[in-house]
């Protein structure tokens, strides 16, 4: 027998650092595999993708697939095309007048205000439609702002101005209560009488 001691076999380096790092490369492709299936839509809950059905700006130019006719207009009369400016603002403005004048008190004061009105949009025919559908609930909240408004509003520009802004906002709310847009975009006095 010899007297030289067996030789031991030479441990491998770095063996349980391999057993511990391939099982976690393991697990991060097999993650990074169950999330791109996910986002191609072949594993999880597909969400459907709503389109966007809100009134969309119109360009001067372009055509409102929305369009409102006019009274008495029949399907292909159109009179004379609509001539658009280059200046001001890209868009078209539509306008929309309320059939009736508004009778209200205001706040705080024996006087009395009678107004008519009219507002714009830049959106498509369906705030146009809008408005005259709700036309109702519309006047019910214009009257409502009106019979809140002080005295001295209706006597300045300024007031007249915040009286303004408060009549798109409540129009607007209506509308986005109702159909869940607004698009109003301003309120025009067409006439004013305050007794």
């Amino acid at each position: 027998m010899s007297t030289e001691p067996e030789a031991k076999p030479a441990k491998k380096k770095g063996g349980l650092i391999k057993k511990l790092i391939l099982p976690i490369v393991l697990l991060g492709v097999g993650a990074g595999g169950v999330y791109g299936a996910m986002l191609a839509g072949l594993l999880g809950h597909k969400e459907e993708v709503k389109e966007d059905n809100r009134p969309k700006l119109i360009k001067k130019g372009e055509e409102d697939p929305f369009a409102v006719k006019k009274e008495g207009e029949k399907e292909g009369e159109g009179g004379a095309a609509e001539i658009e400016g280059d200046g001001g603002s890209e868009y078209r403005t539509s306008y929309y007048t309320f059939s009736e004048d508004f009778t209200s008190n205001l706040r705080n004061s024996e006087a009395l205000v009678q107004i008519s009105l009219a507002c714009s949009t830049r959106r498509d025919g369906r705030v146009l439609m809008w408005l005259k559908k709700h036309e109702l609930a519309i006047r019910s909240h214009l009257l409502e702002v009106l019979a809140d408004t002080p005295e001295e509003d209706v006597y300045t520009i300024e007031g007249k101005d915040r009286l303004q802004k408060r009549m798109t906002a409540a129009i607007n709310k209506v509308l986005t209560e109702t159909e869940g847009f607004g698009g109003v975009d301003a309120v025009y006095f067409r006439s004013m009488l305050v007794q």
